[in-house]
């Protein structure tokens, strides 16, 4: 039985505890809403949080402590040879036991201690996961019946009800921000251990991107150059080439769709261009490298062009598909949040629609269409397999769209595929792009907020 079912039925166990204890306290003042210190549904919601926090607790805590109980024991159970491996081989060794118990590949022969040792945690792992279904199920339909118990008349239901929601939300909203200083840090620590290996400067002023390292102290190239120029002027071409399709017409459809379509049409274009937003970026990815790709170069060789098989071009052009309907659907919405009032202004002045669509219209929409833009570019400059497809894996350092070029994002999948050991310069570089791709988007995202607040007030 699968987790989701579990919680499903949590769900449905909290769903019956809120009309139980809805039922409940209608009974105790025979059916007189007056006489209760709160309204029905607030005391059935009482019981539904009795019921379901404390088992989605337990669930949660769990999973997490579970699989480290389940290790250990495991572990416990290898032979000493096993146990005494260095750190390195014995993480790839439960690794390999862990891909033995889900029938992976592993890296090495299984021999009866493996295999025993997967049987064993796939045992375990049953026996604690039918625990858990137990001990959840329980904690739920016990606090069912303790909340119901508790409610009478005189039970002020709605404060405990929404100081629960508030701890709920503080909570919520402190995981959000531990998360986000969680990640920063993660990057910097990372990235500090790698400018320990790497120069500062040479990182972000080299203009060659070769990241080989030696596994061998003897191994030809035991040195790597680890100069990102190439790969953000690689990012800045494709997103530019990008922003260039996406924005001029997103910006005119969102345009059209709010001030000059009619509601049937309006109804009909809105959703078949939002379809866009769904298609799978894998799919782009195919449409690039199969339609668009070539079709540049054979249009490129034929007025006497140089077209690489794989260009920023073909990935920019498709992208910039991709993300018409981040600009069109946002800047859409934030037209049609501008009062009418200021059109009916404008015609009475004599204003034509056009010119009210420029000097009333979009002015007033700015914030919000500089938002759009810069979820736009931030879409663009975090794709990563239409430039895999379309544009390659070749760090050139150019600002001709028609050769093949490749971004930070790639690099960073490129660098952490496979089995890494994170004491290289090679794997740490990941960390390091991010950091800077980080730091980029943020000072994008303050210069923008300026922009926005400045126009905000001349228009104000």
């Amino acid at each position: 039985m699968t987790l989701t079912f579990l919680i499903l039925v949590l769900i449905g166990l909290s769903a019956l505890g809120f009309y139980i204890g809805r039922g409940r306290a209608l009974n105790t003042v025979s059916g007189r809403v007056g006489d209760l210190h709160s309204l029905p549904s607030h005391y059935g919601f009482y019981v539904a949080l009795w019921c379901g926090i404390p088992s989605l607790l337990i669930v949660a805590a769990w999973l997490i402590l579970q699989p480290q109980l389940v290790e250990a024991l495991v572990i416990a159970d290898l032979p000493s040879a096993y146990r005494n491996l260095p750190a390195s081989e014995f993480g790839l060794l439960l690794n390999d036991i862990r891909n033995l118990a889900s029938g992976n590949v592993v890296s090495r022969e299984a021999d009866e201690a493996l295999l025993a040792a997967a049987a064993r945690l796939n045992r375990a792992h049953a026996i604690g996961s039918g625990a858990m279904w137990v001990v959840a199920i329980a904690a739920g339909i016990a606090g069912l019946t303790l909340a119901r118990r508790w409610i009478a008349p005189q039970l002020r239901a709605r404060n405990s009800v929404e100081r629960t929601l508030l701890i709920i939300l503080v909570i919520s909203s402190t995981i959000a921000i531990l998360t986000t200083v969680g990640i920063v840090l993660s990057l910097a620590f990372e990235s500090v251990r790698f400018f320990a290996k790497v120069p500062l400067n040479e990182f972000l002023f080299g203009i060659q991107w070769s990241p080989q390292t030696a596994i061998r102290s003897d191994q030809v190239g035991a040195s790597g150059s680890f100069g990102a120029i190439p790969l953000f002027t690689g990012t800045l071409l494709i997103t530019l080439i990008a922003m260039l399709v996406a924005v001029p017409i997103g910006l005119m459809s969102a345009i059209y769709l709010s001030e000059y379509a009619v509601p049937r049409v309006r109804a009909v274009v809105k959703p078949l261009l939002e379809i866009l937003a769904g298609v799978p970026t894998v799919v782009y990815g195919f449409f690039a490298a199969i339609t668009v790709a070539p079709f540049i170069r054979g249009t490129g060789e034929s007025l006497g062009l140089d077209v690489a098989s794989e260009s920023a071009l073909a990935a920019g052009l498709v992208m910039g598909l991709m993300i018409i309907p981040f600009v069109s659907s946002l800047s859409d919405d934030v037209i049609s949040a501008v009062p009418q009032s200021l059109r009916e202004g404008s015609y009475g002045l004599g204003a034509t629609q056009s010119e009210t669509i420029k000097r009333v219209i979009l002015p007033a929409a700015l914030p919000g269409i500089i938002a759009a833009v810069l979820l736009a570019v931030s879409r663009a400059i975090g794709e990563t397999m239409i430039v895999v497809m379309a544009a390659g894996l070749a760090a050139n350092l150019t600002a001709n769209p028609l050769e093949a070029v490749t971004t930070v994002t790639v690099q960073i999948v490129t660098l952490l595929v496979g089995d890494q050991e994170f004491d290289s310069a090679k794997t740490l570089a990941a960390f390091a792009l991010g950091l800077v791709l980080f730091l980029i988007t943020l000072s994008l995202n303050v210069v923008a907020l300026r922009v926005v607040r400045r126009y905000r007030e001349i228009y104000e």
